[in-house]
């Protein structure tokens, strides 16, 4: 008995191939980032004088070593070790060629005085702090201009303390935006990997304006009722891995920015090539994986595979509004696992807060060529919501292979949204219903890539088939 195979059968092992080809590519330019020499030069915390009784408050301490250890940056670089201990600090800057080493044991707490968090200037791409005008308190661990940075350890922990922070901007007594966990900013070569951390006062990890960052075996964690406790945000930075996290917080996991409507514009430097691998998580009020909403000096060229989100709000989300301006496109996201999801897929254009009123309402976004493919999920509230802008549609929004358990009666609100589908179920709204198969692949991103150049050849080959006798 010969066996025939349908065109849908061959294309699926051919996108399946082609997945195969992007894993490959990701890998090994994410371990690349990972080669790096063992440091000549190491001193211990406690050799300046830190007290780890999580009392003591060791800034100084924190400062006075890092400026010591500078003096090796042009001799191979040096390594910072903090020992088992509750070591308390206010804001310290790293510095080039240096490797912060925490025990397993070591736990760096940050100050509850905000005046150890000193007040800095905006992002030139936001114009302003992100949740008030003016400055913005600086991160716990902080650094600009830099290269070569590592922050590591053996497991051990970070701990903002963010809950006094979570509570005075609930009671909106803050006169300045809270700080992030970890910021880098114009920095290369960064590696943060093998460390947990814990109750960020707002964004947990975030580099920007940065390139060639890795964010490897990390366990990111805040209550689920925590304000904007985002776990991972690259930010206006390119060539960027992040793989091996469990990431559970109140917001989303992981957000890809690129400045803020007419400051991101002018400043116009995009988030680029950003490969997300292996991440599990949960939250309550954000997204699995974002983009946006601030993304307006755009955001291209993100893979994203092996994902795993449960009991979440949103699984992945394109966040977007009048006035962003900036782009989406070239977005890749495969094999998504999802469990108690409310929202599978969503595009939301109506995230309208603003800088200030001199932003341009007809600065649109451009939105296009977003794959999504191999999803399976259960007990899934609504399928998809997918909302683009009128006289603004999003164009080639491809999903392929996707089945859903889905509770509601309306699994799927679309409108102002242009694209194909195939294998979807439950079935997908009518603008996305038209197949990718055999006429639109080169339309969907990434599809293309791979299957062009085979479907004629296939195509062909399966026509001859079909044209031979088939034998009982």
């Amino acid at each position: 008995m010969k066996r025939s195979f349908s065109l849908v059968d061959v294309l699926l092992v051919l996108a399946f191939c082609g997945h195969i080809a992007w894993t490959v590519k990701a890998s090994s330019q994410c371990k690349q980032a990972l080669s790096r020499e063992i440091r000549p030069h190491s001193v211990a915390i406690t050799e300046f004088g830190a007290v780890g009784d999580g009392v003591t408050l060791n800034t100084k301490a924190f400062q006075n070593a890092i400026f010591y250890l500078n003096s090796f940056s042009d001799k191979g670089g040096a390594k910072l070790f903090v020992p088992a201990g509750r070591w308390l600090t206010g804001s310290f800057d790293l510095i080039s060629h240096l490797t912060l080493w925490l025990d397993k044991d070591a736990v760096i707490l940050g100050s509850n005085n905000p005046d150890d968090w000193p007040v800095v200037d905006p992002l030139p791409s936001y114009g302003r702090g992100v949740e008030l005008p003016g400055g913005r308190h600086r991160s716990l661990i902080y650094g600009r201009n830099l290269t070569d940075v590592i922050i590591t350890g053996d497991n051990g922990t970070i701990d903002g303390q963010g809950s006094v922070w979570w509570n005075w901007f609930q009671r909106k007594t803050l006169d300045y935006t809270r700080p992030h966990l970890v910021e880098l900013m114009n920095s290369t070569g960064v590696v943060i990997s093998n460390l947990t951390f814990l109750n960020s006062p707002f964004w947990t990890i975030h580099p920007v304006y940065c390139s060639h960052v890795i964010v490897q075996n990390v366990t990111i964690l805040a209550p689920l009722d925590s304000p904007n406790t985002d776990g991972i945000n690259p930010d206006s930075s390119n060539d960027v891995c992040i793989e091996d996290c469990y990431i559970s917080t109140g917001d989303d996991l992981i957000a890809i920015k690129s400045g803020w409507d007419e400051y991101g514009i002018s400043f116009a430097r995009p988030s680029t090539n950003i490969i997300i691998r292996r991440l599990i998580g949960h939250n309550r009020n954000g997204s699995g994986i974002a983009i946006g909403s601030e993304m307006s000096g755009g955001v291209s060229e993100v893979y994203a595979e092996n994902l795993y989100f449960f009991y979440s709000s949103t699984a992945i989300t394109i966040k977007t509004a009048r006035g962003r301006g900036g782009y989406v496109r070239n977005i890749y996201i495969l094999n998504v696992t999802l469990v108690g999801v409310d929202t599978a897929i969503r595009f939301d254009s109506t995230f309208s807060p603003h800088p200030d009123d001199f932003y341009d309402p007809n600065a649109l976004p451009v939105i296009e060529r977003i794959t999504i493919k191999d999803v399976i999920g259960n007990n899934i509230k609504v399928a998809g919501l997918l909302k683009g802008i009128e006289g603004d549609t999003f164009h080639h929004v491809c999903l392929l292979n996707i089945a859903l358990t889905v509770t509601s009666g309306s699994p799927w609100n679309c409108s102002h949204i242009q694209g194909y589908s195939a294998m979807v179920s439950p079935e997908t709204c009518e603008p996305l219903k038209e197949s990718i198969y055999p006429n639109h692949s080169s339309d969907c991103y990434h599809l293309s890539n791979h299957l062009r150049s085979s479907v004629g050849i296939l195509i062909l080959a399966i026509s001859q088939a079909q044209q031979q006798p088939h034998h009982q």
